[in-house]
């Protein structure tokens, strides 16, 4: 059975129009389907606003279809029964680490979504300091989050990710609000954890990362998914005329 599976998924979200003085819809999922399995490694490219970081809202039950379906485990996204055990089995890490830090310090925030789930005291224990070693972030266990580096807060809330023991693991362009320095110790996490045979769903405009990395490259155009290959042909021999422009752009 496939982790995810999306059929004919599409999302529209509404906005005013101050120009016509009215509520219009925006489509910004327009009938995907995507299907992903088991330590897949999937890169999702594209301009912004694209629909991208809609794409994976939607995958993290952040978001409801206006139609189609979403299953994540085998559950239905749109099921509200299901959307706790949803956000069990995928892991949704943010572009900003600023906004996902709660705790005073680093092993509150990490145990936040095993103690919500009621996990027993022992296993919770048990738990943040699997993640926090696995994302090399022991040594900050009692610091504050607010005195880290913008590369370590990020760290931290894979770790918190990690500490739900998530089948999947969703990165909505983790790197793009760090420095460049600090760009290079996050994707090497993830690079780390692809390795472990962590199944991962990464919007990202790291293009030598995806190359690198993926199994598998999405290239997303107003809300659809125009070109999809393994790196090597997505990158070289690019088929659909709007990825070929863009690469032309990032590359």
């Amino acid at each position: 059975m496939n982790l995810i599976d999306v059929k004919n998924l599409l999302f529209k979200y509404k906005m005013y129009s101050g120009e016509k003085e009215e509520v219009i819809e925006h489509t910004a999922i327009d009938n995907i389907s995507l299907s992903i399995k088991k330590g897949d490694f999937v890169g999702i490219l594209g301009h912004n606003g694209s629909g991208k970081s809609t794409l994976a809202k939607q995958l993290a039950a952040l978001l409801k279809p206006s139609s189609g379906v979403i299953y994540v485990g085998g559950m239905d996204t749109a099921k509200e029964e299901q959307i706790l055990d949803i956000r069990k089995t995928a892991g949704l890490v943010f572009q900003n680490p600023d906004n996902q830090l709660i705790g005073n310090i680093v092993e509150e925030d990490v145990a936040f979504g095993p103690e919500n789930m009621g996990i027993p005291a022992e296993e919770i224990e048990m738990r943040i300091t699997k993640a926090l070693a696995s994302t090399g972030m022991t040594a900050y266990r009692e610091a504050s989050p607010g005195a880290l580096s913008g590369g370590q807060k990020q760290r931290i809330a894979i770790a918190r990710s990690l500490a739900m023991n998530p089948d999947v693991m969703l990165f909505d362009e983790p790197t793009s609000a760090l420095d460049p320095e600090m760009v290079g110790e996050v994707l090497e996490l993830m690079k780390e954890l692809a390795k472990s045979g962590m199944t991962m769903v990464v919007v990202t405009h790291e293009m030598g990362f995806a190359r690198e990395v993926a199994t598998r490259v999405l290239f997303i155009d107003d809300g659809k998914i125009q070109e999809q290959n393994a790196p090597k042909e997505f990158f070289e021999n690019p088929q659909n005329p709007r990825l070929k422009e863009f690469l032309s752009k990032v590359l």
